[in-house]
């Protein structure tokens, strides 16, 4: 099954930027999702497993290394990646 994940991330410090980039950088590596980033959220395309235990390790990995940090997510039934092309529907 395909999905489609818009995730928002919030950490909760001054320095905010550094973590931001260090989550994406990391879901990046996960194998077999794309990754499509623009400025308020980060879009996660692919295979409903594959993604959501990407997530997981990737919110884990941040809650222990930046403390208090606020995910907010859209999950969506299905590939929307062409759909999504330059539009904001999410």
């Amino acid at each position: 099954m395909q999905v489609t994940v818009e995730i928002s991330m919030y950490p909760l410090r001054e320095d905010y930027e550094p973590s931001i980039i260090e989550f994406i950088n990391h879901i990046k590596t996960a194998e077999d999702i794309t990754v499509k980033v623009n400025p308020s959220a980060t879009h996660l395309f692919g295979d409903y497993d594959r993604v959501m235990n990407s997530l997981q390790e990737t919110i884990k990995f941040s809650f222990q290394k930046y403390g208090k940090v606020v995910f907010a997510m859209k999950v969506l039934h299905g590939n929307l990646e062409y759909s999504l092309e330059g539009k904001n529907l999410l």
